[in-house]
């Protein structure tokens, strides 16, 4: 291999290796519990009594508050489908695969069963959400 070669492929290796830990540093790990988290209010509906075949499952509402640099740790969605609506603040979400996503006041979404995602409240102020699922307890 030549002076110009060896130089090229000098310069080619930085760039990976620099690639590959920026690309390290950059990734958080996923929190497994919860910091900052208080369930504020909690109503449930047993479904059995509304629709056959609901027997054992019931609607969730909560109401959740998530302090300035609280934490909802990684979980799933599997067999608890949710909506969410940010009511105050705003929620930064980070679902499996690497996605990235600001809740900002007045944001709604859905999580379904191929969720599984954490997040974390960045903010100064208290991000305040209402999150209904269904679930069996």
């Amino acid at each position: 291999m030549g002076s110009r070669s060896l130089k090229a492929a000098s310069y080619v290796l930085a760039l990976v290796v620099a690639f590959g830990l920026g690309t390290a540093v950059g990734q958080q790990s996923a929190p497994k519990d919860n910091k900052g988290l208080a369930v504020e209010k909690t109503v449930t509906h047993d479904l059995a009594t509304e629709i056959e075949g609901m027997k054992g499952w019931q609607l969730r509402l909560r109401v959740l508050n998530l302090e300035p640099g609280g934490v909802i740790g990684i979980h799933s969605h599997k067999d608890r489908p949710a909506v969410a609506y940010v009511i105050q603040g705003t929620l930064t979400e980070y679902r499996e695969g690497g996605a990235m996503k600001q809740h900002p006041k007045g944001d709604a979404w859905s999580e379904g069963k191929e969720t599984m995602h954490w997040a974390e409240n960045k903010g100064t102020t208290p991000a305040v959400l209402i999150a209904a699922d269904i679930l069996k307890p």
